[in-house]
């Protein structure tokens, strides 16, 4: 297989755990989807990426990768509390998920040097979803700005819901700015996704997405101050711009941060944390303490958690908040100790967007795109597969002539 094939197949693959991970419930879409359906495409696309995975990766050849490691760990006490509390097929059928897309990492891992390929993957599968939300948009503005969610931007084609839509638009502003700031990428390419996304992401009021868009990006650009001119220029502009912002339109950015909510709601995090007190206050056996009670939808009391840690106490246990810990901390830890340079500053953004969006949002025990935004920077943090060693040339040896041959007998 060529390597553009390959390049190809690896970044379709790539674009199949996008759309697997993409869910099923969100807001009405302009023509009803079936639940089911969207169940069978997701699920189908994450067979698929797994069987592709196997076809472009035959030798099934794989990089040591201490993230995907902990997260093939993060299955034992999956398994555990859906067998031991017999939480159901459900259960059991989110397990085989999260099995699935695990393996596909570990084939796609081949692949992990440290260079932005799957960053640029990233960029590419993203944009396209929020090019789905755009058109929507333009399609059903009704429908995309819907009153159930308070005029906030919904997915009118694909049911998406505004935290979603928020968080690709976030992500992909980062990398964007850091690729321009690698010169990895032109200003009109840059342009063209870094606006289109800012609109995206200011339609949807969505802060958490934001918030982590802010701090990962100034720890990102902070990293390659000390060797890039760019960065520097960059994080000074940041500076004054965020301190006019401040002065000049506190009112308007205070009133689009509440959304219209009263102090009382905003200091409950929207109603969260009504959640979860009824969570941790809940009675537990030890196994649940220990393994939780199963993979489910990240919910409790028909509620959503909205929270990875509690998210994962309540369906993993304590087992499974270390192992998810140990995660953010390896990569983490890794990407403190490389020297700066592209791949650390853009590793280090989404490490720390997911760090921040886990305390508001569920997902990093189960498949889901922040599990993809972390599998990116360890990709990133990945050392360059050695190269082959340069074989010598085999010398042909002449005979030696025959007055050699004589002086030799003589």
């Amino acid at each position: 297989m060529s390597t553009d094939h390959t390049s190809k197949t690896v970044g379709t693959v790539w674009g199949l755990l996008v759309l697997n991970t993409l869910g099923s419930a969100g807001a009405r879409t302009i023509v009803p989807l079936p639940r089911s359906l969207i169940q069978m495409v997701t699920m189908g696309s994450l067979v698929a990426a797994f069987a592709l995975a196997l076809v472009v990766n035959p030798r099934v050849r794989i990089r040591a990768s201490a993230y995907v490691f902990l997260l093939t760990l993060l299955l034992v006490p999956s398994l555990i509390s859906s067998v031991d509390q017999g939480a159901g097929f459900g259960s059991l059928f989110r397990c085989t998920r999260l099995a699935l897309f695990v393996g596909t990492l570990w084939l796609l891992s081949r692949w992990w040097d440290g260079g932005p390929t799957f960053v640029r993957h990233h960029i590419r599968m993203y944009f396209a979803v929020l090019g789905s939300v755009a058109a929507g948009l333009v399609i059903s503005p009704g429908a995309a700005l819907p009153d159930l969610y308070g005029g906030r931007l919904v997915g009118a084609l694909w049911p998406l819901t505004p935290p979603q839509i928020g968080q690709y638009a976030a992500v992909i502003i980062g990398l964007t700015v850091l690729l321009l700031l690698g010169r990895r990428t032109d200003r009109t390419s840059a342009a063209t996704v870094i606006v289109p996304s800012l609109v995206l992401l200011a339609l949807t009021h969505t802060r958490t997405a934001t918030l982590g868009l802010v701090i990962g990006l100034t720890l990102a650009i902070t990293s390659l101050v000390l060797t890039s001119a760019a960065a520097r220029r960059v994080f000074s502009w940041a500076v004054l711009c965020a301190a006019v912002a401040a002065v000049g339109f506190s009112s308007a950015l205070q009133a689009w941060f509440l959304r219209g909510q009263s102090q009382e709601n905003f200091a409950s995090l929207t109603g969260r944390a009504k959640v979860w007190h009824a969570l941790l206050a809940a009675p537990r056996t030890t196994t649940e303490y220990l393994f939780g009670t199963g993979l489910g939808d990240k919910s409790f009391g028909g509620l959503p958690i909205d929270n990875s840690w509690l998210a994962v106490y309540n369906e993993q246990g304590v087992t499974g908040i270390a192992l998810v810990a140990a995660i953010i901390i390896v990569l983490g830890g890794v990407a403190l100790l490389r020297p700066p340079s592209l791949s650390r500053a853009c590793a280090i953004f989404l490490i720390s967007y997911c760090a921040i969006a886990s305390y508001t949002e569920a997902g990093l025990g189960d498949a889901s795109p922040y599990l993809l935004h972390l599998a990116v920077a360890a990709s990133l943090l990945a050392a360059p597969a050695p190269a082959a060693a340069p074989t010598a040339p085999e010398v042909t040896r002449r005979p030696a002539p025959r007055w050699a041959r004589r002086s030799e007998v003589a």
